[in-house]
């Protein structure tokens, strides 16, 4: 009798969830276990999407299918629908090929257009993960048997504070040099590093080229390329090389799979173009670029790791996607979860209203206009998330705001019910992650400065920020899965009624009010100048509103600053001070601008640093001489042409495409400059470029080569533009801060000491008959003269902007 074969045994892995995406019949899980092994699983899966409509219509998709022999199950189902807040009758299609889902459901899709399709563009690696109750990284227990899982088991959770991650092996590739966009016509060779040894590829041998980086993607098999501009110029050089000298380059893990590179694109968000370069991911291994990494300088590898945990996204996706879409893959996860089906397009328009309902309920956050002006030992009090925790403590979701289920409580000013006894969608998915946010921000006041798990700790409580940060927009969003209109009106409103009624503690308790801006106000007592003397205010700010506050900080001094185009009106986002322990906070002036050159906002901030040295505003005027005599020192050398053009770059975004400007500013400029080199360039593209003399204007960074003049005219009135927002609060005018910086005259009185009030600081200044300009030694009348040349130049980029 013939023996029949032994079962192949079942093996248990231990590891971390690296990768899921679609292969062959089900899906491809790539898990890395603790010795850093990578172990390519496979696991079948029958994702589903969901048809609500007339019966005869559904009818109809069910012999369409089956006509087409189409792989799938088909069956009636009952489902949640948020908005309706009932189940609806639905079609379950479940799809037993992954992979063939996006294309069956377009034909679908545009077969019957007028029904209402559910659960249809969920990411297929979403899908599993939560079907599955895992996550991305999580360290999962995998019975495998003959590479095929039988069961998988998440061993932590996503809210896990100090969780353990995979040792990843990276390799990182950036050009030489300096960092020039390469998609911009800047040429150099390739560094590629690994272990902590950098090799240089010379771009001249490029056949040598692809078979060094084969060699060591074979021979060191990195989980991450990390590279700088990978994503437009060195993966697709390498796979143009690769191709051409038909050399294999081996970027995927997984052999069987191309490269998935998606084009370029620009879309319309928040008033402005944003532009997202093309992207080149990959199976088995992941690619990182950290020039088209969403916030990658601000939260870094560890943020993205975290949003990943979070909301069941693959890494790579997480890097070039925004927080927004992270939040909402938070809550399409805690809607599956619910067995809430999650719409495909949404369709519950806004609710009718009358002008004056309009007027009542669409007015945004409470702001202030604060009293201009420097002031001294102000204490800033914050709202912890304050959104989001409206969101959690008043349980504000689509489907509680106007809920029919029982009375509810009443919305302040809007007249709204709200209901209470059922946690709505939107706090369930939050809820959490302010309580992990908050249990960082106690670990990193707590442990000391140099453990090695505050760092990553910082970047983790980062990320968690700008996730919250978007959940609020989110629910406004007409496009957003979740969002609804009344429910981000409740929330503005509600966050009006807080801060009216902490104004009220505040203001009973003898402070005074210098400002109020939608989640924070700035107080002021005589006598209080330390932390000690606000703790039984926010105690009683926190009994009183539900919500967590929290001192931000004591000003040593200051300064709220009036705008440029009317000086009698402060500006209420326009600000800057430095706490007790000299640490400064700036916020809306140049050295807080993404177009701000380096030089220039290093100039004022360590002018800044300066008068922080002033314990109030006496020291901050004490010190105001040595500010400026730094600035002069700084000007004296922009305008001998001593700063390097590396420090001199301008930022500019297109708002169009360049054939599109009907006036040559100097974006436009650069732009049709960049159009003759042959690059093709998008709206919401991120321009850097120098200002030069001469009818050119301007020039792109990437076609500058070595050190070439630059326009000192122009770049003296951005300096001095910057300068002005520092003196600003003491009163000084335009007019005589020329004076001082462009004549050398110095000041009124010995150094050090400025004038009594009621004095004009300038006209000591120009007695004197002559005074040195920055050109040479120069009448008072050769002062104006430079200035309207400036001035000129100044509404030449204005222009530009």
């Amino acid at each position: 009798m013939k023996k029949q074969p032994m079962p192949a045994p079942t093996q248990t892995l231990f590891g971390w969830l690296f990768d899921v995406y679609p292969h062959a019949q089900g899906m491809r899980v790539w898990l890395i276990d603790p010795e850093g092994r990578s172990h390519p699983l496979q696991d079948s899966f029958a994702p589903a999407f969901y048809i609500h409509g007339p019966r005869h219509e559904l009818r109809a998709v069910c012999e369409l299918l089956r006509r087409q022999h189409a792989p799938v199950d088909l069956a009636r189902d009952e489902q949640i629908d948020l908005f309706l807040d009932h189940s609806i009758e639905v079609l379950k299609v479940s799809v037993r090929v992954p992979d063939q889902l996006p294309r069956l459901f377009r034909q679908v899709a545009n077969f019957r257009p007028d029904l209402t399709y559910y659960n249809a563009d969920i990411p297929l690696p979403q899908r599993y993960v939560l079907e599955r109750g895992i996550f991305p990284l999580a360290y999962c227990a995998v019975d495998v048997e003959q590479g095929r899982i039988r069961h998988i088991e998440a061993l932590d959770t996503p809210y896990e504070i100090d969780y353990s991650l995979p040792r990843l092996r990276t390799m990182k590739l950036r050009l030489d040099g300096d960092m020039r966009d390469p998609g911009r016509g800047h040429r150099a060779d390739l560094l590629v590093e690994v272990e902590g040894k950098t090799l240089c590829f010379p771009r001249a041998r490029s056949r040598q080229l692809v078979l060094g980086i084969r060699q060591i993607l074979e021979d060191y098999d990195p989980d991450v390329l990390i590279s700088t501009y990978g994503d437009n110029y060195i993966l697709p050089r390498l796979l143009d090389l690769s191709q051409h000298y038909g050399i294999p380059l081996p970027l995927n893990r997984d052999r069987e799979r191309v490269v998935n590179r998606k084009s370029a694109s620009s879309y319309f968000s928040y008033g402005r173009v944003v532009f997202r370069n093309e992207q080149h991911l990959l199976f088995g291994r992941w690619h990182v670029d950290c020039q088209n990494a969403f916030l990658a300088n601000d939260y870094g590898l560890d943020g993205i790791l975290e949003i990943a945990r979070l909301c069941g996204l693959p890494p790579q996706t997480v890097a070039r996607v925004s927080t927004g879409t992270g939040i909402s893959a938070m809550q399409v996860a805690t809607a599956l979860r619910r067995g809430v089906l999650v719409p495909w397009q949404k369709r519950h328009p806004e609710a009718l209203k009358s002008g004056l309902d309009l007027l009542a309920a669409d007015k945004g956050g409470l702001v202030y206009t604060p009293i201009a002006g420097l002031h001294e030992h102000v204490a800033e009090l914050d709202f912890t998330a304050m959104y989001p925790s409206i969101m959690v403590h008043f349980n504000v979701s689509p489907e509680t705001v106007g809920a029919q289920c029982c009375a509810g409580e009443t919305i302040p000013e809007l007249g709204t019910s709200i209901c209470r006894h059922r946690q709505g969608l939107i706090p369930e998915t939050l809820e959490p992650l302010l309580e992990k946010r908050k249990r960082y921000k106690a670990l990193i006041r707590q442990l000391p400065g140099d453990d090695p798990r505050v760092e990553a700790y910082r970047r983790r409580y980062s990320a968690h920020k700008w996730l919250l940060v978007t959940c609020f927009g989110y629910l406004g969003y007409k496009n957003a899965r979740f969002g609804r209109i009344e429910a981000h009106e409740a929330v503005n409103a509600y966050g009006r009624e807080v801060l009216l009624r902490t104004k009220e503690i505040v203001e009973a308790r003898g402070f005074r009010v210098l400002h109020l801006y939608i989640d924070g106000l700035w107080i002021h007592k005589p006598g209080a100048v330390g932390r000690p003397d606000y703790e039984t205010l926010l105690e009683e700010i926190h009994t009183e509103t539900g919500l967590q506050i929290g001192l931000e900080g004591v000003y040593r001094w200051l300064a709220f600053l009036p705008s440029r185009t009317d000086p009698r009106v402060a500006v209420a986002n326009r600000y800057f001070g430095a706490f007790e322990d000299r640490t400064l906070k700036v916020r809306g002036i140049e050295a807080r601008r993404h177009d701000t050159p380096r030089f220039i906002k290093d100039t004022q901030l360590s002018m800044l640093e300066i008068l922080a040295n002033g314990r109030d505003a006496a020291g901050f005027r004490a010190m105001l001489p040595e500010a400026l005599a730094f600035a002069r020192r700084q000007l004296l050398a922009l305008q001998a042409g001593q700063v390097p053009g590396s420090q001199l770059i301008v930022a500019h975004r297109l708002s169009r495409r360049p054939q599109e400007y009907t006036v040559r500013t100097a974006a436009a400029r650069v732009a049709q400059q960049l159009e003759r080199e042959g690059v093709e360039l998008y709206p919401g593209e991120r321009m850097n470029f120098l200002l030069v003399p001469g009818p050119e204007k301007a020039r792109a960074w990437e076609l500058v080569d070595g050190e070439i003049p630059y326009d000192r005219v122009a770049y003296t009135e951005l300096m001095l533009r910057a300068i002005d927002s520092v003196v600003a609060p003491l009163g000084v005018d335009r007019h005589t801060l020329d004076t001082w910086l462009l004549g050398n005259a110095g000041y009124w009185g010995p150094p050090g000491v400025l004038p009594p009030a009621g004095v004009d600081i300038a006209a000591p200044l120009l007695a004197r008959g002559q005074v040195r300009s920055w050109t040479g030694i120069r009448p008072p009348s050769a002062i104006h003269k430079d200035r309207e040349q400036v001035l000129q130049t100044t509404r030449s980029l204005q222009l530009a902007a």
